[in-house]
């Protein structure tokens, strides 16, 4: 797809429909449903039925459990204002999160109808977000297609993910999301491992960015940690360039701090310095990508 997110903008200038408006949703949704059966949704596979209640790592059930909702002005430039939901359950556990622990416990979000999330998104296009923006929605694929047949408004689907999803969800996306905004943490997986107990991230990160390379349009987050330059950020950044292309838009995000558990962990115990993300912007320039 065109990196300069061209399709994006056609979307919203209404020379082009949300690609969700088109797909074929009912199969979907029972596609999803039936994985739910045993589910497979992440990387993880953890192949339990949450449709019989069970919880597995991301301890999502099969009701919406969200913990904050709003018109949200600080994400990229070509988003905002975006209509942002974040979703309370993830694949992950980062111990440096900055939403937990309500973002990892699904106990802690407020529960929310298929309607009424519809009426929010409706109401937020009406309000001018110009897209609505599902964050840590990978456990949620069954619930985001059936509100999405519920959508009545022409509005841009943003899936905002950390990239730990699976094969499968992959293949269901397809079809439905006008941008993917993801998260590319990790290259090294002993530090996805011991940092985020993601076994096998990089390899589901680099295939999943290929698939939303190819299917829609993407934004590539890349968070510089401290300690984590020369094992994840500068390989990924190349990574990107050799297999994404120089004019990939990429963010490389400074803002990390320590926060949830992360002073348990010495090298990630600080917040990053100038001279280290400037370090990591003159890689990605020196490298070649243009889009930054």
């Amino acid at each position: 797809m065109n990196n300069a997110l061209s399709n994006y903008y056609r979307i919203l200038s209404g020379k082009a429909k949300p690609r969700f408006k088109s797909a074929d949703l009912d199969r979907k949704i029972k596609q999803a449903g039936k994985i739910l059966e045993s589910c497979e949704l992440c990387e993880r596979k953890c192949r339990i039925n949450r449709a019989e209640g069970r919880l597995g790592f991301c301890r999502a059930g099969t009701e919406w459990r969200i913990f904050g909702a709003h018109s949200h002005f600080g994400e990229e430039s070509e988003l905002v204002p975006s209509g942002t939901i974040f979703l309370a359950g993830c694949t992950m556990r980062c111990v440096y999160c900055q939403n937990a622990p309500q973002s990892i416990k699904p106990e802690l979000g407020e529960m929310w109808s298929d309607k009424e999330v519809a009426e929010w998104i409706d109401k937020k296009h009406k309000e001018g977000c110009r897209n609505i923006n599902f964050v840590s929605p990978d456990c949620y694929l069954w619930n985001i297609l059936k509100v999405l047949k519920l959508v009545k408004s022409d509005i841009p689907v943003v899936w905002n993910s950390n990239a730990y999803y699976s094969e499968k969800t992959a293949e269901l996306l397809k079809g439905i999301v006008d941008v993917y905004l993801l998260d590319f943490r990790y290259f090294n997986e002993k530090c996805a491992i011991e940092l985020s107990s993601a076994p096998n991230y990089p390899e589901a990160a680099k295939r999943n960015h290929l698939i939303a390379n190819k299917d829609a349009e993407m934004i590539i987050r890349v968070l510089v940690m401290p300690n984590h330059i020369e094992c994840d950020a500068k390989p990924i950044l190349k990574w990107i360039k050799e297999n994404l292309g120089a004019g990939t838009r990429v963010n490389i995000l400074a803002q990390y701090h320590p926060c949830w558990k992360a002073m348990e962990y010495k090298e990630i115990n600080r917040a990053l310095s100038m001279e280290e993300c400037g370090e990591v912007v003159v890689y990605a320039k020196r490298i070649g990508l243009k889009n930054l």
